[in-house]
């Protein structure tokens, strides 16, 4: 447990869904004592983002109460990454209820527009990178402003992937916005170093949330193997034996945010059970 984290307030983005990596990183930061904004799009923006791959605000109003049963405080603030301003009353309301920021969480991303280059529509391309890295571009930018403004530093954390440093079939759009973000990452730590806000990666394997079971579904389809097959093939290259977990990630988050990590920043961290380690 990291004391320091008691009342710190969290924004979380792409935590709308209760089985996905934002929110077991919201229930972590509630355990340390965070104070938590739930944030998601909250309703579909259009094909690219349809109602079974987003946090519907319903979902994020439970999570909202679930938080609130650890005994944390939480509020829920619907928020288009990709619209700037939105993006930016995201961070507005947060201070206007918490009266502070002090982490930022960039979870939101877009894992399930996967086709091969040939097939892959501009629209797809853009998408993609739009959510995955002009949205983290958006929210630092915004977070980064009024954590300077306030004087006492900050934790910004980028949700990157091991997509971040090799690359998989079908996943052009998504491993290029992922290498991205650890750029954007690196360039953000020097720039805010000065100002006492630490910024780092971190870069999960596959996880088995519900965005992961449609991977499953799909790559083991389009690889031509059963989706056991798919499954021990993964847990075979996994030098712990077994895919992640979202508590994996979320105990990563907790770490940085802590001051365990305060000379920490610029890193794309592993958290892969040994299957990604460059």
């Amino acid at each position: 447990m990291y004391p320091e984290l008691a009342g710190k307030v969290a924004v979380i983005t792409g935590s709308g869904r209760p089985t996905g990596l934002g929110a077991a990183m919201a229930r972590r930061l509630a355990e340390e004592g965070c104070r938590i904004v739930i944030s998601d799009i909250g309703q579909s923006a259009g094909p690219e983002t349809p109602p079974e791959a987003i946090g519907a605000s319903d979902e994020m109003n439970a999570m909202v109460e679930e938080i609130r049963a650890l005994g944390a405080e939480a509020v829920a603030i619907a928020c288009n990454v990709l619209e700037e301003d939105q993006v930016q009353a995201l961070i507005d309301r947060t201070v206007e209820h918490f009266g502070r920021i002090d982490i930022l969480v960039n979870n939101a991303g877009i894992g399930y527009i996967m086709k091969p280059i040939v097939e892959m529509e501009t629209s797809d391309w853009d998408a993609v990178l739009g959510v995955n890295l002009r949205g983290v571009f958006l929210a630092t930018r915004a977070a980064a402003r009024q954590m300077i403004k306030q004087g006492n530093g900050g934790r910004i954390i980028n949700i990157a992937s091991q997509a971040a440093k090799s690359g998989f079939p079908f996943a052009a759009g998504y491993c290029s916005s992922k290498h991205g973000l650890v750029g954007l990452t690196r360039v953000a730590a020097i720039e805010m170093g000065q100002h006492g806000i630490n910024v780092n990666a971190i870069c999960p394997n596959h996880v088995t949330t519900g965005l992961g079971a449609w991977q499953n579904e799909y790559f083991s389809k389009a690889l031509g193997m059963s989706l056991d097959e798919y499954m021990a093939a993964m847990k075979g290259r996994i030098p712990l034996g077994r895919p992640g977990l979202q508590e994996d990630t979320a105990k990563a988050c907790a770490f940085l945010c802590s001051d365990q990590a305060v000379y920490i920043t610029g890193e794309a961290m592993n958290v892969s059970g040994g299957e990604e380690y460059h």
